[in-house]
């Protein structure tokens, strides 16, 4: 799924080319896509693009302008995609359908000058919420502190990585992230996530922090250093043991038995 790295390729694009650009039609055909009630529209209140910005797996934008002040937070889901006048921010999503089909666009804005912005999304499991309740979401992994870490993880007896993903304690982890980030850190993804020692868990804190940044800058989330060896018969890039393919919290997973423990 599209996860942090994908997300603020989506925001660069938007702050890039969708920028105070002023907004005289909304496009929503699909009510259940569009969460937290319908846009009112009127030809006397166009509103214009406001800032963006990324809180974990999710891109808000603002819009303001003749009266009109409010937000709109973008999912992606397993298989968003942001365009702004037809260009993609990103046209290789490995995991998802990456043709051009318009039945595809689940919700978009038109732009006075000829221009729109669409969600495109081929599985239509994302979604857009207007002005949404970022309280609901946990620290951002970027930033996360040592004691927000601490917090997020509490005496859960859910697996590890389970936990590192539920954005309501900690935003931004998605699946390859987190894979990744535990690999980096040596830490079994099944381990409750309450069992960490302080030691275990101011080594996940400093390689979740380092991977979440490593791959912003490497430009997506499968560019990780596990990541080549995610196949059959792939082995572990630091020890060279056979990795282990397994579901964790609902999603495949790969963790090297050796050195995860």
């Amino acid at each position: 799924m599209p996860e942090l790295a994908e997300v603020e390729k989506y925001r660069r694009l938007a702050e890039e080319a969708a920028l105070g650009r002023e907004i005289t039609q909304v496009y929503a055909p699909d009510d259940w896509y569009l969460k937290g009630g319908q846009y009112t529209y009127t030809p006397d209140h166009r509103p214009y693009i406001g800032e963006t910005e990324v809180r974990g797996l999710f891109m808000n934008s603002g819009y303001s302008g003749h009266g009109i002040m409010g937000s709109a937070g973008l999912h992606f889901g397993m298989a968003g995609r942001l365009l702004v006048d037809g260009r993609a921010a990103i046209t290789d999503l490995w995991w998802a359908s990456n043709e051009e089909l318009e039945k595809w666009d689940r919700f978009a804005v038109r732009f006075a000058d000829g221009g729109d912005l669409r969600m495109r999304d081929s599985r239509r499991l994302g979604g857009v919420t207007l002005d949404p309740r970022e309280s609901r979401l946990g620290p951002d992994a970027l930033t996360v502190t040592l004691g927000q870490l601490r917090r997020a993880l509490g005496a859960s007896t859910a697996p590890l990585k389970a936990r590192l993903m539920d954005q309501s304690r900690l935003a931004g982890v998605g699946n390859l992230a987190a894979d990744e980030a535990l690999w980096r850190a040596g830490l079994d993804p099944r381990r409750e996530a309450g069992s960490l020692s302080d030691n275990e868990l101011r080594r996940l804190q400093r390689h979740l922090r380092q991977t979440m940044e490593d791959l912003l800058n490497r430009g997506g989330s499968h560019t990780g250093d596990l990541m080549p060896e995610r196949v059959a018969e792939g082995v572990c890039p630091k020890d060279g043991a056979p990795l282990v393919r397994d579901r964790v919290g609902g999603r495949t997973t790969w963790w090297c038995p050796k050195h995860q423990t």
